[in-house]
């Protein structure tokens, strides 16, 4: 199966930066983009605009930013982890928020790993290296 990441972020800048880096990075697989928590839930269960699986494949992973309009990463994450169909994708907390009581509430919620955004984009493309060995979309 090729290595598919879900992104739910709602800043389309973020999102082109993230595209960006992964090009440069040579990801092998697809990036794919929902700009909310509800979104993703919607195309995760294959309801509405996202019901052809031909047309949204399941993820490899999922990175979820936290703080979005709609359904924030956290709730998501929560209804992500406590679904038995859904539970085994790994779920990647990719967010600006350093808190501790925010990385405490998602490893208790279940994320795999949690990344602080970084604040270059130099810094950004050895994240995306970096998470693409450690989760097997090798570049």
């Amino acid at each position: 199966m090729p290595f598919k990441i879900l992104m739910a972020e709602d800043d389309p800048d973020d999102r082109l930066l993230l595209e960006a880096a992964f090009k440069d990075a040579r990801f092998p697989g697809e990036l794919l983009f929902v700009e909310d928590g509800e979104s993703l839930m919607h195309y995760l269960h294959r309801q509405g605009h996202y019901a052809d699986p031909a047309l949204f494949p399941r993820p490899t992973i999922i990175l979820l930013d936290l703080n979005m309009p709609r359904k924030d990463g956290r709730q998501a994450l929560l209804e992500i982890k406590a679904d038995p169909d859904l539970r085994q994708i790994p779920v990647i907390v990719w967010t600006t928020s350093d808190l501790d009581e925010d990385i405490k509430r998602c490893r208790e919620a279940g994320a795999d790993t949690y990344i602080t955004k970084p604040m270059s984009y130099s810094g950004l493309l050895k994240a995306v290296e970096d998470l693409c060995k450690k989760w097997g979309g090798t570049v």
